[in-house]
C-alpha cells in the first residue's frame, strides 16, 4: 500500500523538486564565494534584445543601452545637464551670415551697387553706434569681420514640389535646373550666432532692404515648361540672405580605437556622411539635414557649417563616431567579397558591425548570444581612466517575475523595476532606491492613415473612455502622473495649462455619434453599416502595457467599440507594424531628450517606412512650428512656440497621451562608488543622484563590495 501511494505521488514529487530547482537562484554571496570575479561584473537585465549596435542606425532602448557604453559622442551632458566635452575637447561657435548687395534699394539717400560702399556704411555705424541703442548696438558689436565676395556665375539644380503626389499625399520634387549671374555679396562673420541680425541691420541698410532683392533678374531657368514658376525658383537659387551658424570641434588627441586605431577628424566626416548617405536609412538623417558642410580642418579639427538657423544643432554630436577604417568603402567592399555579396548594393546595414561594434568607449564588445545576452570588457586604456567594473552584461530575460527573482537572489544587479515591486523593496535594509519622473511617456498611438481613425472627435473620444487615472493607481501604483502632449513634462517647454482629457464614456458616445457613429441591435457602434472594430497592439514582455491593453479593449467594449488584442514579441512589433505603419492602433512610449526639437517625431516628412512618425500625423501648422521651434535661439520665442504646438497635438490626439511614469532603480547596498585619490588611496562612498536626478551618471566608477561597506555601519 506504501510502495502503490508513493508511485501515485511519485510525479508530484518530481514536479515539486523540479519547480523548486527551477527557481532555485544561488544567493550572492554563495555567487562570490563561488567565483570572487562576479564582484567584477555588472549584470544588468532586458525584457528584450538589441536590434543593431551602430550608432547611426539603432533606434531601440535595449541597443542604445549597449551602444552608449560601446561608443563616445564628440560631447555630452554633465550632471546638471550643461554640455561638457567628450572626444571634443573644446569647441567655438559662431556664425557667418551673407547677403547679396541690392542695388535697387536706397541706402543713406541714394542706390548703392559697389559692395565696399555697404561695408563702409555698416563699420561706420559700428564705430559710432549708441551703446545704449540696443538691440542694434549688440548686432554690431558682435560683427567680427567683413568679407566681400564678387559676383559669380554658374548652373544648379533646384528642387520644387511637382504635380505628382506621394503615397502620403505630399508633391514629389521635381529638379530644375537654372542658370544664374549673381551680384557680389558681403560675408560677416559673427562672434556668436544672432538670429536677429537681419532684422537689427534694416536700421542700418533701410527697412525692406533684404526682402526686395530682386534674385528673379540674375536667374535663367533652362528646364523647359517652368518659366512661370520664377517667383518660386529665384529666391532659392540665390537667397537674399543666409544665416550659416558654424561649430569648429578640437578634438581630444591621443583617443584609440577598441583596435588600438586612432581616432581623429576623418572617422567624424565619415560618421556624418555615413548618416547622410540614403542607402544607409538612418533614422537621425533629419538631425543633420541643416548642415551645409563639414570639413576636417586637420586632424584634430572639425568644422560645422550649418545652411539655416538649427538651435538643436549642438546636441546632435552626442551621437557615437563610427571607425572610418572599418566601415569605409574598401572595408564594406573587402567584406563584401568575403560574404559572396554583391559590394554594390552592399551598405553599413549588411555589415557585421552592427553586430560586432568598435567604439572609443568605456567598454569593449565582446560578445552577443541572440535573446541570451551581450557581454562586453572594460576598456582598460580608457582615455578617462578604466571603469571599476571588469565586465559589463547585458541579460535577455523576458519574464519580469524572472528578472525579479534572481535580482533578489544577485544574479542580476539591475532590471526594469515595475512600480507594485518597488512598493515591497523601498524599506528592506539590503537596497538602496532612486526614483524621480521620467524623461518620457506612454501612450495608444492611432494609425491616422487609417480611415477609422481620420476624424479628430473619434480619436478624442476614444481617450475619454479611458479612465487613465485609474490605470495611474491601480496599474502604476500612483508611480505616475498625467501628460496631455509630447513634451519633457519638467521642463518649460511643456504646457501645464492644457488639461487632461476627461474620463468621460457618456461624452465619448455622444462625439461618436457627432461623427456618425451608432449602436445597432446588438449594442455595437456601426457606420453605414460597418462595424466600429480594430486590432490594439504592444509588445510582449511589458506587463505595464499588456494591463492598459486590457483597460483599454474593456473601456471600449463598454461603448460599444469591438477591439481585439495582439501581444508579440518586440522584434515582430519593430519590424511587422511599427516600421512598416501596418497597425490599426498601438500602445507604446517615447524615451526622450531634454531639447524640445521634434520633428523625427511629428513632423508630416516623417511619415515613411522606418521613420517615426509612423501614426501618420499630417497638420500644415504644426510642421510650420516644429521648424520654427528647430531654429528658434531665443529661449522665450522658443517656449511659446512650444506651448502652441503642445494645445494642436492635444487638440487633435494622434495620441491619446496617457502618463509619464517615475522611473525608479533599486539597487543592493553593496553597490557603491570607488574614487582612486591621486594619494593612492581609495574612497567609498554611497551611490546618490546627481540634481537632475540621473542616479547612474558615475557608473563608471560603480563597484560592488563582497561585505556591507563601511559608511553603512557608521
Amino acid at each position: 500500500m506504501l510502495i502503490k501511494k508513493i508511485l501515485i505521488l511519485l510525479p508530484v514529487i518530481i514536479f515539486v523538486i523540479l519547480l523548486q530547482s527551477f527557481f532555485w537562484i544561488p544567493t550572492y554571496d554563495e555567487q562570490v564565494k563561488g567565483n570572487p570575479h562576479r564582484l567584477e561584473e555588472y549584470i544588468t537585465a532586458s525584457i528584450g534584445d538589441a536590434k543593431v549596435l551602430n550608432p547611426i542606425l539603432n533606434a531601440d532602448s535595449a541597443s542604445s543601452t549597449i551602444v552608449e557604453q560601446v561608443s563616445d559622442g564628440l560631447i555630452d551632458r554633465d550632471e546638471d545637464l550643461r554640455f561638457r566635452g567628450r572626444l571634443a575637447e573644446s569647441w567655438d561657435i559662431y556664425e557667418e551670415a551673407y547677403f547679396y548687395v541690392n542695388s535697387k534699394a536706397v541706402v543713406s539717400g541714394k542706390k548703392m551697387s559697389r559692395p565696399g560702399e555697404i561695408k563702409e556704411i555698416i563699420l561706420s555705424h559700428k564705430k559710432n553706434i549708441n551703446q545704449a541703442d540696443s538691440p542694434l548696438a549688440g548686432t554690431l558689436n558682435n560683427i567680427k569681420d567683413i568679407e566681400i565676395i564678387s559676383s559669380q556665375k554658374g548652373e544648379t539644380d533646384i528642387q520644387i514640389p511637382g504635380p505628382d503626389k506621394n503615397k502620403d499625399g505630399f508633391p514629389d520634387p521635381v529638379n530644375i535646373k537654372v542658370r544664374f549671374n549673381a551680384p557680389p555679396r558681403l560675408k560677416i562673420t559673427l562672434k556668436e550666432v544672432d538670429q536677429d541680425f537681419f532684422r537689427n541691420m534694416e536700421a542700418v541698410l533701410g527697412k525692406g532692404y533684404f526682402e526686395t532683392f530682386p534674385s528673379g533678374d540674375y536667374v535663367e531657368i533652362l528646364t523647359p515648361g517652368h518659366g512661370d514658376k520664377i517667383s518660386v525658383i529665384a529666391p532659392e537659387a540665390l537667397p537674399a540672405i543666409e544665416h550659416n551658424p558654424v561649430i569648429v570641434f578640437h578634438l581630444r588627441k591621443g583617443v584609440k580605437f577598441h583596435d588600438g586605431h586612432e581616432f581623429d577628424a576623418g572617422d567624424v566626416k565619415f560618421t556624418y556622411q555615413a548618416i547622410m548617405d540614403p542607402r544607409n536609412l538612418s533614422p537621425r538623417t533629419s538631425d543633420y539635414e541643416p548642415v551645409k558642410r563639414l570639413e576636417a580642418v586637420d586632424k584634430y579639427t572639425v568644422r560645422v557649417v550649418y545652411k539655416r538657423l538649427y538651435s538643436p544643432a549642438f546636441g546632435t554630436w552626442a551621437m557615437g563616431i563610427l571607425p572610418e577604417h572599418l566601415l569605409n568603402e574598401e572595408a564594406l567592399k573587402k567584406e563584401a567579397l568575403s560574404k559572396g555579396m554583391n559590394p554594390v548594393n552592399f551598405t553599413l546595414k549588411d555589415s557585421e558591425f552592427s553586430r560586432h561594434p568598435i567604439g572609443t568607449g568605456p567598454f569593449v564588445f565582446r560578445e552577443w548570444k541572440s535573446d541570451q545576452y551581450i557581454a562586453l570588457d572594460r576598456n582598460e586604456t580608457y582615455w578617462e581612466g578604466a571603469p571599476n567594473y571588469k565586465k559589463y552584461t547585458y541579460r535577455i530575460v523576458p519574464d519580469l517575475l524572472t528578472q525579479e527573482m534572481e535580482f533578489y537572489g544577485g544574479a542580476i544587479d539591475s532590471y526594469g523595476v515595475e512600480p507594485h515591486q518597488v512598493e515591497r523593496l523601498k524599506d528592506d535594509p539590503k537596497y538602496q532606491n532612486f526614483s524621480g519622473l521620467s524623461f518620457g511617456y506612454s501612450y495608444i498611438g492611432y494609425n491616422m492613415r487609417r480611415e477609422l481613425f481620420k476624424d479628430k472627435r473619434v480619436r478624442k473620444a476614444l481617450g475619454m473612455a479611458v479612465d487613465t487615472d485609474k490605470i495611474i493607481r491601480y496599474v502604476m501604483y500612483n508611480e505616475a502622473e498625467r501628460i496631455t502632449g509630447p513634451f519633457i513634462k519638467q521642463t518649460d517647454y511643456y504646457d501645464k495649462s492644457i488639461p487632461p482629457l476627461p474620463y468621460d464614456p457618456e461624452g465619448a458616445l455622444k462625439l461618436l455619434g457627432e461623427a456618425g457613429w451608432r449602436k445597432n441591435n446588438d449594442g455595437w457602434l456601426e457606420k453605414d453599416g460597418k462595424r466600429f472594430a480594430f486590432t490594439l497592439v504592444t509588445n510582449s514582455g511589458n506587463d505595464l502595457r499588456k494591463s492598459v491593453l486590457t483597460i483599454a479593449q474593456d473601456s471600449w467594449k463598454k461603448i460599444g467599440i469591438d477591439v481585439k488584442t495582439d501581444v508579440v514579441e518586440w522584434s515582430v512589433f519593430l519590424g511587422k507594424h511599427i516600421n512598416t505603419g501596418n497597425f490599426d492602433a498601438l500602445i507604446l512610449g517615447w524615451s526622450m531628450g531634454i531639447d524640445p526639437d521634434l520633428y523625427q517625431i511629428w513632423h508630416s516628412s516623417q511619415t515613411g517606412p522606418s521613420q517615426l512618425n509612423f501614426v501618420g500625423f499630417i497638420n500644415k501648422e504644426a510642421d510650420d512650428l516644429i521648424v520654427k521651434i528647430r531654429q528658434e535661439y531665443d529661449y522665450g520665442k522658443q517656449v511659446e512656440y512650444c506651448h502652441q504646438l503642445h494645445r494642436i497635438i492635444a487638440d487633435e490626439q494622434p495620441y491619446t497621451f496617457l502618463y509619464v511614469g517615475k522611473w525608479t532603480a533599486v539597487l543592493d547596498k553593496k553597490i557603491v562608488i570607488k574614487e582612486h585619490l591621486p594619494s593612492g588611496e581609495e574612497k567609498i562612498k554611497k551611490i546618490t543622484p546627481t540634481s537632475t536626478g540621473n542616479y547612474s551618471f558615475y557608473f563608471n566608477k560603480w563597484i560592488k563590495m563582497a561585505d556591507n561597506p563601511r559608511f553603512e555601519l557608521e
